[in-house]
């Protein structure tokens, strides 16, 4: 006999429809997949033949043939099992329904036939309602996830009895609602706010330019002056995510099983990878290459902590999805695009000892040393780094200050003022904020006057700043006229653009 049930196969952050075949013919007892099963798929065998038999249902000793199609698609995963198990009893006549060719079904299964969770069930729920199927049956533990999306029926069962009870028609099961603006809201909430952190206020404002045009930001101070303690905060100043990029979001940590029963990531992400992470770790990997950091971080900060301390190979893989917004992995097994448009927050001490210029503590580090600390980071990378900021270390009259901070609701409503100002402004060109300006919109956008013209001049012939970090001086005096509401780049902008170029000066 001949059955078929619907699966699905992961390819990015996107999910395919499979159609799990199953063909049962007298022979030798032998179970054979065709259609490029994988690893976990070819051990599946063993699970669904040990979860029918503790489930009470029969396991042919006959021929059995699984074919998952389409065929020229690579399978990964343990979510097969649950499609090919109720194939087989399908095949058999133990399951009757109609409704086989109407849900897509996904779930790992356990030797007593429980369902057990899998990853991109997000991803899986949107391809049913693309493909125009009727519901899709998952593991319980995904059904809050796939329920975000609408108008198609998500039934979360717990074991392999149910769903062949479900589909006979001898049980009911209330297909799973979530209110998606309720629960958008219950998870949009900061576990970090700028308050909490003492004195600082330039660095502060310096995050607050940064956040209000996308501009990448490098940290420059001695150890225990707070540069991790402020870059963790720069994502509670971001603008507000919207219901798109928090579903697109979510995606990238179902797809890399990063959810931690989560439903939906209703925050900006914040990924702080260890200096120690290879290039495949950064950016993504595997056979099958799965998210990584740079992807996990879509949509929000990208933290490296001490960056001259990163290998060199893996800080040069930035600099495509710096440029670009997504990263294109290529493997034997084909090509993938992940999104991977986040913001850079790097930090770095100012010498290897880390006390060069510091009022305090002598520094012991000869200018040789300094050079040669300082050059880890590539000038190509620094190139995409528009603001650098020192961070000097904080006085005890700061420390010891009771006064409240300014909130990051508060810089968070600036923010979004000044990025609804360059929505407005470029369009439906899909540039959403002045770091991503290319050289023909900087000449029509930043405009400056008579006084800050001059000021420019005078800073590239006395500073010897280069032509990039010109460029760089006008998008960022952009975003600070943007913040003060004003059409044309004053010289006031200007300077404070100027002073966020601290590894442009020389070395004193």
């Amino acid at each position: 006999m001949l059955s078929r049930i619907y699966g699905a196969a992961l390819h990015g952050i996107d999910a395919l429809r499979v159609a799990v075949e199953v063909d049962i013919a007298s022979g030798l007892p032998e179970t054979f997949m065709v259609g490029r099963p994988q690893g976990a798929v070819r051990e599946s065998k063993v699970r669904i033949r040990a979860a029918l038999r503790n489930c009470g249902y029969p396991f042919p000793y006959q021929r059995i043939t699984i074919n998952l199609a389409p065929a020229d698609v690579r399978k990964e995963g343990s979510g097969y099992d649950l499609p090919m198990a109720v194939g087989i009893a399908a095949a058999q006549g133990a399951v009757v329904s109609s409704r086989l060719g109407d849900c897509l079904m996904v779930g790992e299964l356990s030797l007593d036939g429980a369902v057990k969770p899998v990853r991109g069930a997000l991803s899986i729920a949107a391809a049913v309602k693309r493909e125009g199927l009727a519901g899709l049956i998952l593991p319980r533990a995904n059904g809050a996830e796939a329920a975000v999306v609408q108008d198609i029926e998500v039934y979360g069962v717990e074991s392999l009895a149910e769903v062949v009870d479900f589909l006979n028609g001898d049980r009911e099961i209330e297909p799973m609602r979530v209110d998606l603006a309720r629960l958008f809201h219950s998870h949009s909430v900061h576990d970090a706010d700028l308050s909490d952190v003492r004195g600082q206020p330039h660095v502060k404002r310096a995050l607050e330019v940064a956040a209000a045009g996308s501009h990448n930001v490098l940290l420059m101070g001695p150890p225990g002056s707070g540069k991790t303690m402020l870059a963790k905060r720069l994502a509670t100043v971001l603008p507000d995510l919207t219901l798109p990029e928090a579903l697109e979001t979510t995606k990238i940590h179902s797809v890399a099983g990063v959810l931690n029963g989560r439903s939906l990531v209703a925050v900006r992400p914040f990924r702080a990878p260890h200096h120690t992470i290879s290039d495949a770790g950064l950016v993504g990997g595997g056979t099958v290459p799965k998210p990584g950091e740079v992807s996990l971080a879509h949509n929000g900060v990208l933290f490296l902590d001490e960056a001259p301390e990163f290998r060199r190979n893996v800080l040069e893989v930035l600099r495509q999805p710096l440029e670009d917004g997504r990263i294109t992995l290529a493997r034997a097994a084909g090509s993938i695009d992940y999104p991977a448009s986040f913001m850079l927050v790097a930090a770095m001490n100012p010498c290897p000892c880390g006390f060069f210029a510091d009022p305090q503590k002598e520094c012991r580090c000869t200018p040789m040393q300094i050079a040669r600390y300082r050059s880890r980071v590539s000038g190509p990378l620094l190139d995409r780094i528009d603001i650098q900021v020192e961070v000097p270390a904080v006085a005890y009259e700061a420390l010891a200050s009771r006064a409240p901070g300014e909130p990051s609701e508060a810089v968070r409503d600036r923010v979004n003022q000044a990025r609804r100002v360059q929505v407005e402004r470029f369009g439906e060109r899909g540039i959403h904020a002045n770091a991503h300006m290319s050289a023909r919109d900087v000449r029509r956008y930043c405009r400056v006057d008579a006084a800050a013209e001059q000021l420019l001049e005078n800073a590239i012939n006395r500073l010897g700043l280069s032509a990039r970090a010109y460029v760089r001086i006008l998008k960022v005096g952009r975003t600070i006229a943007d913040l003060a509401g004003t059409e044309t780049i004053q010289s006031a902008h200007v300077a404070e653009a100027i002073q966020y170029r601290s590894l442009d000066r020389p070395l004193v």
